[in-house]
């Protein structure tokens, strides 16, 4: 049987991916505690003195927001930064209203981007508790990759912390994951 000790040094040797979803965790940590995430702290807590292969971080650029500092922020601290364009669409009802509607998300994009590495690494690290990776958490598994899913609880859809192999809890950390 292994003890602690032994199960650490087996877990140190884990090549790990982290896959940030910036909105999620950001409106997650907003709506719910109206606080802002320190995304430093939330790298080293999941990442647990594991072996990094890749942390990326996935934004959607805001209009007339200059995002610059914050990206040059995470890239000191380790993640590479993808920046997406919001997508904008117009459409006009019957009564003639015109409606806006803006689509920005890299579900598509961090789907992508696991798979990609899922040869590579041990441990996929989702934080994101958007429901939607559900299907690419049970993708991973045939891979024989590890899925762990980092989000608030009181945010994160069931059906993906029902689906990962361990879940944690970001608000379990109290302070340390907030400005």
């Amino acid at each position: 049987m292994f003890n602690d000790e032994k199960l650490r040094n087996l877990y140190k040797n884990q090549r790990v991916a982290v896959f940030l979803d910036i909105q999620n965790l950001y409106y997650s940590a907003r709506d719910a505690y109206n606080r802002k995430v320190n995304f430093e702290k939330v790298l080293s807590l999941v990442l647990n003195d594991r072996i990094l292969l890749r942390a990326i971080a996935y934004l959607v650029k805001l209009q007339g927001v200059d995002q610059k500092g914050f990206i040059n922020t995470l890239k000191h601290i380790g993640y590479q930064v993808r920046v997406k364009e919001p997508k904008i669409f117009k459409s006009t009802d019957e009564a003639g209203n015109i409606w806006t509607t803006i689509k920005a998300d890299w579900d598509m994009g961090i789907a992508m981007d696991a798979i990609s590495l899922a040869e590579k690494i041990d441990v996929a690290v989702l934080v994101s508790g958007d429901g939607d990776f559900t299907d690419l958490v049970r993708y991973l598994h045939t891979k024989g990759v590890k899925v762990e899913i980092a989000a608030f609880k009181l945010t994160a859809a069931k059906e993906l912390i029902e689906v990962a192999d361990e879940f944690i809890d970001l608000s379990s950390f109290g302070e340390d994951v907030f400005l």
